[in-house]
């Protein structure tokens, strides 16, 4: 039987495995809502342990060792090797009222009126939870009102609800101190498990756009000022190259897959045109790309949520191993058309179960057939790894997480893993 990582690369390198590996909250975007995980480890009887929220605009539970090893989670984050101890954490409560601990580094100010408020230590507010939402909305867009090219990033950044919210191994840094911590941390995981490490780095370009002068400014700014946009753009890439550089030093040679995101897609397709993607992005994103690879022997994935299929030629030309979460319900991202025209030339890390509507509202038997179905499209010839196609919401039923995830792993499947893209390629 294969390890974990060896599945997750027998599956990068389209080889053979012993069966799809399951990715569950290897990644901000494959996890689980605390609120829903909460009623999952009750359904599986397991009553030990508090719940963590480590990424607190999303909610998501850290999901511990007994219900990755129950599912046969062949993944995990580099977060899992940070915030250890209890001095990491503070008691907190969810908007069902179930206690938990958030990293203590986050800390939310009620707004009397059953809200909660995040604000820069200046007294900016930067975001808000309102009475009955399940998520943080971001408040403040730092460059929204901004003039000329005087950009400073690494103030706005501070200033951007998302960055101030960063999620394990924040709140360090990239100081040399921080750095020594990192890669420190980063070397206990990979000594701990034999399971894939992803490395969240970031480096988002459209999405950086969009959280610092807000989504129509930024358009506004890409179709209107070019010429600002670009300088903009090269500004944050140098940023990132920075970044990126310290990043691979110090965990480098613990990781196996660097996540870069950026949502360019939307359910009815791109957000922007494939003309612009490729004056303003793919060039930026092969600039990134290329350079991880020559730092440390790693695969890149992208995190890119929507219809991109007209993006992705170009994603594959800038360096691109694997494209997540592989939203198939999105226009033109139907799982046939996406192995039949991509499946040699990526892994398509998700698109095992639809979350918008088969995962909250079908029935657990409805759920297996669902995820059967995908497996027998998207699973032969390899470049697959199993995910639903995002995290899985606050009211999802743990029948049907269990249903999923079960589904992967039964022997109905094994009579379809030895097949090849090229027999995917020619039905219809």
């Amino acid at each position: 039987m294969m390890t974990s990582r060896e599945r997750v690369f027998a599956a990068l390198n389209h080889g053979q495995v012993d069966r799809p590996p399951i990715d569950l909250g290897g990644h901000r975007s494959s996890g689980i809502m605390a609120m829903a995980y909460k009623r999952l480890k009750e359904y599986l009887g397991i009553h030990t342990g508090d719940i963590y929220v480590y990424d607190v605009p999303q909610q998501l539970a850290i999901i511990e060792p007994p219900v990755l090893d129950r599912f046969g989670v062949d993944t995990i984050e580099l977060g899992r090797g940070f915030a250890l101890t209890p001095e990491d954490w503070r008691d907190w409560v969810l908007p069902d009222g179930t206690p938990c601990k958030i990293p203590a580094h986050i800390q939310p100010v009620s707004d009397g009126e059953g809200g909660w408020r995040i604000e820069h230590e200046d007294g900016t507010l930067l975001g808000v939870q309102r009475a009955g939402s399940l998520y943080f909305e971001q408040t403040r867009y730092p460059l929204a009102d901004s003039v000329g090219d005087a950009w400073d990033l690494d103030d706005a950044f501070d200033h951007s609800m998302w960055q101030r919210l960063g999620t394990p191994p924040a709140p360090l840094s990239y100081t040399d101190e921080h750095l020594e911590r990192l890669a420190q941390g980063a070397r206990a995981l990979r000594a701990s498990t034999d399971r894939a490490i992803i490395g969240l780095f970031g480096g988002n370009l459209l999405e950086a756009g969009q959280f610092l002068f807000r989504n129509d400014n930024f358009f506004l700014l890409l179709a209107g000022e070019p010429e600002r946009a670009h300088r903009f753009l090269d500004q944050l890439v140098e940023r990132h190259l920075d970044h990126l550089e310290r990043f691979c030093a110090a965990v480098g040679p613990y990781v196996d897959i660097i996540l870069f995101g950026d949502d360019l897609g939307m359910q009815t397709g791109p957000q922007i045109s494939p003309r612009m993607y490729a004056e303003f992005f793919q060039p930026r994103q092969k600039v990134l790309w290329k350079r991880a690879k020559e730092l440390v022997p790693v695969r890149v994935m992208l995190h890119c949520c929507g219809g991109v299929y007209p993006l992705i030629p170009g994603m594959i030309e800038a360096g691109l191993d694997i494209l997540q979460p592989v939203q198939t319900t999105a226009q033109g991202m139907e799982a046939t058309q996406l192995k039949r025209a991509y499946g040699r030339d990526l892994c398509l890390w998700g698109g095992g179960c639809d979350t918008r509507e088969m995962l909250h509202r079908g029935t657990p038997d409805e759920v297996r057939d669902h995820v059967k179905r995908n497996l027998e499209v998207l699973a032969p010839g390899g470049g697959f790894v199993f995910q639903q196609v995002h995290n899985i919401q606050a009211d999802v039923p743990p029948e049907n997480i269990v249903a999923m995830l079960d589904a992967v792993r039964e022997d109905a499947w094994a009579t379809s893993h030895s097949g090849s893209t090229e027999a995917i390629a020619g039905r219809t």
